[in-house]
């Protein structure tokens, strides 16, 4: 590979940065600085909890100030004028910052009230938030920022709708937006101190140690030997790679400068080798253990164990890749490669030797700590010794300076997203406060009309808009916070309508309200019913009163269950908050594909968009099936029934199984991948089962027979 070529790939995704050397020494030492100073916070009690986040918040904002001029241009990045008046805000934001913070117990003497001065500060640190982000991330998240703020005390007042609301002075906006545990420096900001940051960190440590390397060489090593064995080194490594980065763009860009241009030299066309390379890398922030920052906010927000998420996405996360693979090899065997096509790999035995030691260790440790119950917290921090330790047994010995060098990255790469997950408490707390989301919610419920699929629909859609502008992690919050109660509420209520159409009896109180509400459908009760009747009941309930039902759920169905329509449905959310990176018209993971390629940005984006369906898919499976909380047999069945499905979905849009194929039998392959799929039918998937076998032996038959009469 031309590595002046790759230079030049990467310098691209990065340009309008700083980059004089005298900026880029002082970010590295900050940098490292900043890393040491979040190690203190995690394994100490010398901070109190706002200040671990005010601290986070300075310290990323100031390398944001030093490397992101006020626009991403060269002629800015260059200007000594514009970098000096940075350097005097960045210092107005410091001070300010840690002014207003240090006046929590003035203001609370006072009876919460803040003084001019004070006003002034707090203002000049959302300001900044919403600034820093601004540079960082984009428009959109500030312009969601002020538009949720002006809601509050501005044109909120003036709806008529149930979107209305009085209003509150400036001075509570204010004091509300800096304290608080859904403010500024809340608990998401919280989440950024803690887990993102240690395993942002773990990741630098692996990439710093060598571990990058050893996972393109052994995807190398595994998938080289086999028909379209590039594409499927993108897809091995891309999911590897997850494992250390968390972050599509970042798995983009250091596994997809090696992938795509081996992918292209293999003779895939270079819009579809970007378009796997960033389809896969999307799969970054679902693959166990790090799964980017939105893991650590469900964790959070559903009070489920990190580790049980973990555990239970694997499979899932599994069948986002294989989906991908397979698009890979029909595409391969459509344009007639074979395995002598694939470029030589190494040996998987060299490769363990020289480097699997400095991967696996760290990531065994890591995975036997959360196992064992340690905090993710700790288990990073533990891990992160592991890396150090492992180097040694290694010629990539990690001395001090590859130590600094992990701390320096680790603090850098953690630039966008802490900030953003700093900013985007600004846009919960507005929810928070006003009850949007509990009424948004509400709404949902109502335009899908109990039907699940209406719902995930518009989820789907609202995710698409937020999509073309918001980074991941923040569409899940948004999301997560808007619609997480109306899609809990809409599972939950299947789960009721079966339990009641199958005769089961309800408290005797639901029985009296039944009577004031529909008494001719009281006579229903205990008795076998049609879906459509049980369904009239709990919606009989419901006009009298929602939370009728709501209790209904914690006193007829089973707490564990309950446990798993809730992660069911933030796990739906965070699934289809990642469709962000691979659609267009704003899809950076694919734009970054795109670039490395010399592809058309938007061109290469529906062409990932296409490849990443599992995007879509897995979430009805979420809705519709017990894969996230059901035993083990349960769950392996479904997988093994929705891989066969995938493959042959993954046939139907290539129009190729083992030769090509006409719209007709595309259609007869997308109709058979239906019947595998389709929730809770036994009977279907296995007679789609038995008709995939018999297409394929088929195809297979003829496909031999006319490469034999060639």
């Amino acid at each position: 590979m031309d590595k002046n070529s790759t230079a030049s790939d990467i310098g691209s995704l990065n340009a309008g940065l700083r980059e004089q050397p005298w900026v880029q020494h002082l970010v590295y030492w900050l940098g490292a600085a900043i890393a040491v100073l979040h190690l203190v916070m995690n394994f100490t009690t010398i901070f109190s909890t706002q200040w671990q986040c005010t601290l986070h918040f300075v310290g990323l904002g100031t390398l944001a100030i030093l490397l992101y001029p006020p626009l991403r241009n060269e002629r800015l990045a260059r200007s000594a004028w514009v970098l000096a008046l940075d350097l005097l805000l960045g210092g107005i934001i410091v001070v300010s910052t840690i002014w207003i913070v240090g006046a929590e117990d003035a203001i609370y003497a006072r009876g919460v009230h803040m003084t001019g001065w004070e006003q002034v500060m707090a203002l000049i640190t959302i300001a900044a938030a919403v600034e820093l982000t601004r540079r960082t991330t984009g428009l959109v998240i500030p312009v969601l920022i002020v538009v949720a703020l002006t809601y509050v005390v501005g044109w909120g007042a003036w709806l008529d709708n149930v979107f209305r609301f009085a209003g509150l002075s400036d001075e509570t906006l204010l004091f509300r937006s800096i304290y608080g545990d859904d403010a500024l420096f809340g608990s998401i900001a919280q989440i950024s101190v803690s887990f993102v940051f240690m395993f942002i960190l773990f990741g630098a440590f692996l990439v710093s140690s060598g571990a990058g390397d050893f996972v393109v060489a052994m995807a190398r090593a595994v998938a080289g030997r086999v028909v379209g064995g590039p594409g499927l080194v993108a897809v091995v490594a891309s999911g590897l790679t997850g494992t250390i980065s968390g972050s599509s763009i970042a798995n983009t860009v250091s596994t997809g400068v090696i992938t795509i241009p081996l992918m292209k030299r293999a003779g895939f066309p270079a819009r579809f080798a970007a378009g796997v390379e960033a389809a896969a890398s999307t799969g970054g922030q679902l693959m166990p253990p790090i799964m980017g920052a939105g893991a650590f906010v469900m964790a959070s927000y559903t009070q489920i164990p990190y580790t049980h998420i973990v555990i239970v996405s694997f499979l899932p996360a599994l069948l986002y890749f294989l989906s991908v693979a397979f698009f890979v090899r029909l595409e391969a065997k459509r344009l007639g490669f074979s395995t002598e096509d694939s470029e030589q790999p190494v040996r998987l035995g060299a490769v363990m030797r020289e480097g699997g030691i400095v991967f696996i260790l760290p990531i065994a440790v890591l995975i036997v700590m959360l196992v064992m119950g340690f905090t993710p917290t700790y288990a990073a921090g533990v891990a992160i010794l592991a890396v150090i330790a492992a180097s040694w047994l290694t010629p990539r010995r990690m001395g001090l300076r590859q130590v600094l060098d992990a701390l320096a990255l680790g603090s850098r790469n953690m630039i966008t997203t802490g900030l953003l997950l700093v900013a985007v408490g600004l846009v919960v707390n507005v929810i928070a406060m006003t009850g949007v989301g509990n009424t948004l919610s509400l709404m949902i419920q109502q335009w899908a009309g109990g039907n699940l699929v209406i719902a995930l629909v518009l989820i789907a859609l609202a995710s698409l808009v937020l999509g073309m502008g918001l980074p991941v992690t923040a569409a899940y919050i948004v999301l997560a916070t808007l619609s997480a109660p109306a899609l809990y509420g809409l599972i939950a209520d299947a789960q009721l309508v079966d339990l009641i159409a199958t005769g089961q009896a309800l408290p005797e109180a639901t029985s009296a309200m039944l009577m004031l509400a529909a008494p001719d459908k009281l006579g229903l009760l205990g008795h076998s019913m049609s879906a459509e009747d049980a369904r009239g009941i709990l919606e009989a309930l419901r006009s009298i009163d929602p939370s009728l039902v709501t209790g209904l759920y914690e006193q007829v169905l089973d707490p564990a269950l309950l446990l798993g329509i809730l992660l069911s449905a933030h796990m739906i959310i965070f699934w289809l908050s990642q469709d962000s990176n691979v659609t267009p018209p704003v899809c950076l993971t694919a734009f970054a594909a795109a670039a490395i390629a010399g592809t058309p940005q938007i061109r290469t984006g529906f062409t990932a968009w296409k490849l990443a369906k599992g995007l879509y898919i897995m979430p009805v499976l979420f809705a519709y099936t017990p894969f996230l909380y059901a035993d083990w047999p349960v769950a392996f069945e479904i997988f093994a029934f929705t891989l066969v499905g995938l493959y042959t979905f993954a046939a139907a849009f290539q129009g190729h199984l083992e030769r090509d194929h006409g719209v007709v039998m595309r259609l007869v392959l997308g109709l058979i991948a239906i019947c595998l799929m389709y929730p809770q039918q036994p009977a279907l998937h296995w007679a789609g089962l038995a008709a995939f076998i018999l297409v394929f032996v088929w195809d297979w038959t003829q496909s031999r027979r006319a490469a034999a009469a060639r």
